[in-house]
C-alpha cells in the first residue's frame, strides 16, 4: 500500500475537527464536548444533528454561541449515521480542516484518547492515513456491554474481515481519524451504506485506494443515557452489503486468475 502524507508531517492540532452525529443526545452532548476541549483544547467540533426531538440541537446551538471552536450543521430528519457523516465530512472538506474525526455524542468514545490517535498520522507518528480507535487489537477492551452486544459486534468484524479479505481487527469501529487527504480521495458522493455497514465500507475503499490503515487500543464504554441506535435493520444492512462486496471480491480474484492462465 502506498504511504501518502501531508507536507510537514502530522496534523497540525488547529487543523483538526471532530464531527459528532446526533439524534436525541441531550443529556450527553455538552459533557462530551467540555470533555474533548480539556483533552485537545485547539480542535473544533462539528456536531450533525438529524431533527433531534428531545432538543439536542437547540444544546449545540447554545454551545456554538458560548464557544466558536463548537459548529452546528443541522439536518431535517433522521437520514442514518453514514449519511451525517457524509455531510460532516464534506463540511470539513470545504474549509481545508487537515484531520477529521468520527466520534459518538454518547460517552463511549474517550476524547482523551484522541492525542494518541492522532500521534499517529503522518511521518512523526506510524505515517498513517487513517487511524482507528480498535477495541480487538492487545488493550483494547469493552466496558459495560451486554455479551450480546460484544458477540454481535466481534461477530461482525471477523465476518468482514474473512469476506474482504483484510487483515483490520475492528473494521466497524466508530472512532477513527481521517487525514483530509484520504476523505478527498474517497468519493464520499457515492456512500450509500450507514451503520456499522459505512465503517466497513470507509476503511475497505481506503485500503483500496492505497492508504495506510493503523489501529490504535482503546477501553470502549457502554453509554450512561440514552438508548443505542443499533437495530436489526442496521445489521441487516451490513451482512448483505458486506457479502455482496465479498463475493465482488473473489469474483474479480477468478476472473484474473483466468486472464493470467
Amino acid at each position: 500500500m502506498a504511504n501518502r502524507q501531508a507536507p510537514g508531517g502530522g496534523a497540525d492540532p488547529g487543523s483538526v475537527l471532530v464531527v459528532i452525529p446526533t439524534y436525541n443526545e441531550r443529556d450527553n452532548l455538552e459533557p462530551i464536548v467540555r470533555r474533548l476541549f480539556r483533552a485537545l483544547p485547539a480542535a473544533e467540533v462539528l456536531v450533525v444533528d438529524d431533527g433531534s426531538p428531545d432538543g439536542t440541537g437547540e444544546v449545540a446551538d447554545r454551545l456554538a454561541a458560548e464557544d466558536e471552536r463548537v459548529h452546528v450543521l443541522h439536518r431535517s430528519a433522521k437520514a442514518g449515521l453514514g449519511a451525517a457523516y457524509v455531510a460532516g465530512f464534506e463540511w470539513a472538506l470545504a474549509r481545508d480542516y487537515q484531520a477529521v474525526v468520527e466520534m459518538d455524542a454518547d460517552g463511549s468514545h474517550s476524547p482523551e484518547d484522541l492525542p494518541r490517535l492522532l500521534g499517529m498520522l503522518g511521518p512523526n507518528g506510524a505515517g498513517a492515513d487513517v487511524v482507528l480507535g480498535s477495541r480487538y487489537v492487545p488493550g483494547g477492551r469493552v466496558v459495560n456491554w451486554p455479551w450480546y452486544r460484544e458477540v454481535l459486534s466481534r461477530g461482525a468484524n471477523i465476518y468482514s474481515k474473512v469476506a474482504l479479505g483484510l487483515s483490520i481487527n475492528d473494521i466497524t469501529s466508530g472512532f477513527r481519524v481521517y487525514r483530509h487527504e484520504v476523505l478527498r480521495a474517497l468519493r464520499l458522493h457515492t456512500v450509500a451504506s450507514q451503520g456499522y455497514c459505512f465503517q466497513v465500507d470507509l476503511t475497505w475503499r481506503s485500503l483500496e485506494a492505497g492508504f495506510v490503515v493503523v489501529e490504535v487500543p482503546i477501553t470502549f464504554v457502554e453509554r450512561e443515557h440514552g438508548s443505542s441506535k443499533m437495530s436489526g435493520a442496521v445489521v441487516r444492512e451490513a451482512l448483505l452489503r458486506v457479502t455482496r462486496w465479498g463475493l465482488r471480491r473473489r469474483g474479480n480474484q477468478a476472473l484474473e486468475l483466468i486472464r493470467r492462465r
